[in-house]
């Protein structure tokens, strides 16, 4: 009969199993984008070479069968459309290995710290530490939820709207080739949005600037970026000697940045809103203010974890994970101003 494990214990279990798992996914979507790659290194140069075979028969009027001439350019328009089909899959392969590779270095970090506790003591906070782990399994769900929706309702329906462009243009080609050419050309402008928006999203799920250029420049360019797109006043104001943080503090304040931005933006029905970061001796304060219909904080609070969105009891479990304070002030009619505190680690 085997002995009774702890709680911690069974943690422990399940870390190191979902750390195996991920692990082996991670390996798989690696070598889905090796094999992508290859893939599209491969109908880039078919691609030219229709490209360049094209353009040779152009220059040289009436000595190719027009024949000949229609299947280059349905050969070329066929390596085309699957080129951008394989580019598409390899930037989300991309992205998916930069998500799995978060997760695993997250998981190592939340084991070294269970393996601490079971080597110090099991028994000294029998309660604290499963329960942080439950909100730390909880928000990455969270997360992960958010990635699928964003992805179906952005680059995944972009793709499939870039397919059946070129599909018409296919068919078009031989009946109406002035069409043909004329839908090719909003085509051409389509695959230039989808990319731009293909960015975007990237930047959303991960910032590579916030790894290379620190949180105040990746906060600077996600406001100016979001002037654009909004109706209201937004400003962004950095005071004290601006300095580099932990990774793991610089990624919950832009989270934190963006979901209070996004409430902003979808809630407050304000005319302008500031964001403030003040850096001190003692650690990094993050304010965002609106000037919006404001609510009741404790109404908000406790109906929260019925709505199954990533808000502000997240937020407030982020702080409470990290060591720092959260303070929410708002009132019907009045505004909101939320404010985050963390301190040096």
């Amino acid at each position: 009969m085997s002995e009774p494990t702890s709680p911690l214990q069974d943690l422990l279990a399940y870390c190191r199993e979902e750390q195996e798992a991920a692990r082996r996914q991670l390996a798989e979507v690696q070598a889905l984008i090796r094999q992508t790659s290859a893939d599209v290194e491969r109908l880039a140069q078919r691609s030219l070479q229709l490209t360049n075979q094209i353009k040779q028969m152009e220059s040289r009027p009436g000595s190719t069968p027009p024949e000949e001439i229609i299947e280059s350019y349905q050969s070329a328009m066929d390596v085309q459309k699957r080129l951008w089909l394989m580019r598409g899959q390899l930037e989300k392969f991309q992205s998916l290995e930069a998500h799995l590779r978060r997760y695993v270095e997250a998981l190592d970090r939340v084991l070294s710290t269970l393996a601490a506790l079971e080597a110090e003591s099991a028994s000294a906070r029998p309660s604290v530490e499963p329960t942080l782990i439950v909100r730390l399994f909880e928000a990455q769900e969270q997360e992960r939820q958010r990635l699928v929706r964003q992805l179906h309702d952005g680059p995944a329906q972009a793709l499939t709207n870039l397919v059946l462009q070129a599909e018409i243009c296919e068919r078009l080609f031989q009946r109406d080739p002035e069409r043909a050419r004329a839908e090719l050309a909003a085509l051409k402008n389509a695959v230039a949005e989808t990319f731009q928006r293909m960015r975007e999203f990237l930047f959303d799920i991960r910032p590579m600037s916030l790894d290379d250029l620190g949180l105040v420049p990746t906060v600077r360019r996600y406001v100016e970026t979001l002037k654009e797109k909004v109706k209201f006043s937004l400003q962004l104001q950095i005071s004290g000697e601006e300095r580099r943080l932990a990774a793991h503090q610089e990624a919950a304040l832009f989270r934190i940045v963006q979901e209070l931005l996004t409430n902003v933006r979808l809630h407050a029905q304000a005319s302008q809103a500031t964001v403030r970061l003040a850096f001190t001796p003692q650690g990094v304060r993050l304010e965002v203010e609106d000037n919006g219909v404001g609510f009741d904080v404790e109404e908000a609070l406790a109906q929260a974890p019925q709505r199954k969105t990533i808000g502000l009891t997240s937020i407030r479990q982020w702080v409470e994970m990290l060591g720092g304070q959260l303070s929410i002030t708002s009132a019907p009619g009045r505004g909101t101003r939320v404010a985050v505190f963390l301190p040096n680690p």
